[in-house]
């Protein structure tokens, strides 16, 4: 096992779906199967993801060579970014007019 593997295997690890007593309570809080297995699911793939994108990154960097992996992990953070600083357009009526409101006045 190198570091890189380490380092990834430590995400996965953070990320993946918790112990069965964690996963008992989100099974009561949710109330549905359906709901409880995406939830359970979307841990796991999201963890695998990113343990993806950390083992071939850190290869890339370490070793230098380039796969197929590598360039599945950029696309994986430029989409990761994308979602992360995307413009909001769903909801413009959060917006608020600022102004001085004069007195007596409504």
């Amino acid at each position: 096992m190198t570091v890189v593997g380490d380092y990834s295997f430590l995400a996965f690890n953070l990320l993946c779906a918790p112990c069965f007593a964690a996963m008992g309570a989100i099974k009561r809080e949710m109330n549905s199967p359906g709901w409880f297995w995406f939830a359970i699911g979307y841990q796991c793939m999201l963890a695998y993801v990113v343990s993806l994108c950390v083992f071939r990154m850190g290869t890339l960097f370490t070793t230098g060579r380039f796969g197929i992996g590598t360039a599945a992990a950029f696309l994986l953070v430029i989409g990761f970014i994308y979602l992360l600083f995307r413009p909001d357009t769903e909801h413009k009526a959060y917006s608020v007019k600022y102004g001085m409101r004069k007195a007596g006045v409504k």
